[in-house]
């Protein structure tokens, strides 16, 4: 049976096995409540287009694992079989993946009930248009139309839904982090490239995590943009949901060739178990007095908003109120962050979307104009390319191929990858914690934890074109691409409202394989706050 819906989504049956079909008196009373949960998830999404398919189905949940009482949506670049997964392009609009990523397999096993597959920038690329006033990290660039905030100013509580204020809801995974900020679902999975799951979070008032880059399996079953920088990361109304999804998902996957090996997660595990026996953040009057927190001075550029400024502040003060030491730092290498990201995402892009020609890969029934030469496969694959991906996409395979060719490979791409390197010996030379994939590691008893910034320079811009000008796209981005070259763990936690009454987000950054730690921080953070968790609609 298909669900049809009104405008862009489409609910889907899951695939049942023949075994499957004698459901027990529970079993039948669940799935009915799933059908139920479904059509009310429906009706929200009317207005946010956050999801853009639906399940109706259980997928035989385990009722006894440690996600059975949660709903959770699945961003469409990431595989699952009972759903399709079209990365919100033209090129893979019919296609539905014969497996679950592993991040969904073990979703599923912990119980966990997935309602649908949230919306998204074409492929992930929600970040760094070359177009100064267009689409950036606007989750627009999508064949299933825009993501809207379902956020609301308390000025906006008595206006009709209708005549509110369109904002964006973050790319590219908006989708995520509008489903779980309307109430659809209680937590969602999105990719985080260059800080594609942070800003969404901060922008609709939620909680998002990127973590160290090869804790969660984000090769197998997670359609590729850049391999070196994504990461699957979680989104969620609180910091203990994000937590328990993240615990369960971030197991090692033998199948993912750049999941950390066990022993190494052991080590960094420890390191960071050591500092948190010396917190007490459980109380209900937390202990930070061993806490060092870094403030990278870097991270607070004059555009930066100054009630984005007094939100950061108020937080600050709270930590320091808790005992925590706050330190300045420098992170010298970060202006060129943004830089040698815009090279390393784009050359990867242009290597992993080669794939889908049309014939190998790709969806291909684009009419072609009348009287086109079809005699040759070039014609045919850039027929198929022109047509299937969003001048966005075309865009980055342009500028990668490019930083690829003989020419420009040792200026542009080796360039970037040695201002990588540098960006990753700041951060290790600033952490008390060493660092765990290195070899010889060497602890600085002067370092600092944990990293404290905004997540973003303003609040969610809104949704026409006109409100995005000059630097300022940038700049959001220089706040979470550091972290993302260096494969660091970094949580965006709401940090109260800004002037005009949306949310402000700080992010807690940590030494690889701290995510524990920052999630905890994070967690003090959120429990120490007076936000006002009545705003979401």
């Amino acid at each position: 049976m298909h669900l049809r819906v009104g405008g862009l989504a489409r609910a889907y049956p899951s695939r049942s096995c023949a075994g499957c079909r004698a459901h027990s008196f529970s079993t039948s009373h669940l799935r009915r409540s799933v059908i139920i949960h479904a059509g009310h998830v429906q009706s929200l999404n009317e207005s946010t287009n956050a999801l853009v398919s639906f399940s109706t189905e259980t997928h035989n949940l385990d009722f006894h694992g440690p996600l059975r009482n949660l709903t959770v949506a699945i961003k469409d670049n990431i595989c699952t079989m009972h759903l399709p997964t079209t990365c919100s392009s033209g090129m893979l609009r019919e296609f539905t993946s014969p497996f679950d990523a592993t991040a969904v397999e073990f979703l599923k096993a912990g119980g966990a009930n997935i309602v649908g597959k949230a919306n998204c920038d074409e492929f992930g690329m929600g970040q760094l248009s070359t177009n100064a006033r267009l689409r950036r990290s606007l989750n627009v660039n999508s064949i299933h139309g825009p993501v809207v905030n379902p956020y609301y100013s308390p000025n906006e509580k008595s206006v009709p839904w209708a005549e509110r204020e369109r904002r964006s809801a973050g790319g590219s995974s908006g989708g995520s982090a509008a489903a779980v900020a309307a109430g659809m679902c209680d937590a969602a999975l999105g990719t985080d490239t260059g800080g594609s799951v942070r800003l969404p979070a901060s922008y609709c008032g939620i909680t998002g995590l990127k973590p160290s880059y090869g804790l969660i399996s984000s090769r197998w079953g997670v359609v590729s943009f850049a391999d070196s920088l994504d990461c699957v990361g979680v989104l969620g109304k609180s910091v203990d949901t994000v937590k328990t999804v993240f615990d369960s998902i971030s197991s090692y996957d033998p199948k993912d060739p750049t999941a950390a090996a066990p022993r190494t997660r052991e080590r960094a595990k420890a390191s960071a178990e050591s500092l948190l026996s010396t917190l007490d953040v459980n109380s209900s009057s937390p202990d930070l007095s061993s806490l060092r927190i870094g403030i990278p001075q870097e991270y607070f550029p004059s555009e930066l908003n100054t009630t984005i400024v007094t939100a950061v502040r108020k937080v600050l003060e709270r930590l320091s109120s808790l005992g925590a030491q706050l330190i300045p730092v420098s992170l010298p290498s970060t202006p060129y962050a943004l830089s040698a990201y815009y090279v390393i995402a784009t050359a990867e892009a242009s290597s992993n979307l080669a794939r889908y020609d049309g014939v190998q890969y790709g969806w291909y029934s684009f009419p072609s104009a009348p009287g086109a030469d079809k005699s040759k496969p070039g014609n045919v694959y850039a027929h198929t390319r022109s047509a299937g991906f969003g001048a966005e996409v075309r865009k980055r395979i342009l500028l990668g191929t490019y930083a690829l060719t003989a020419d420009a490979f040792d200026n542009y791409f080796l360039q970037a990858q040695r201002v990588r390197q540098r960006i990753k010996t700041d951060f290790d030379s600033n952490f008390r914690i060493p660092n765990a994939q290195l070899s010889d590691p060497s602890p600085n008893p002067d370092g600092v934890d944990i990293l404290l910034h905004p997540s973003a320079i303003r609040t969610a811009p809104r949704l026409d074109s006109d409100a995005i000008s000059g630097l300022g796209p940038y700049l959001q981005d220089v706040m979470t691409v550091p972290a993302s070259l260096a494969g660091l763990p970094a949580v965006s936690v709401p940090a109260g409202l800004a002037a005009d009454g949306w949310p402000v987000g700080v992010s807690i950054v940590g030494q690889w394989g701290s995510d524990e730690l920052v999630l905890c921080i994070g967690n003090v953070i959120e429990r120490t706050s007076d936000k006002d968790n009545s705003n979401l609609s």
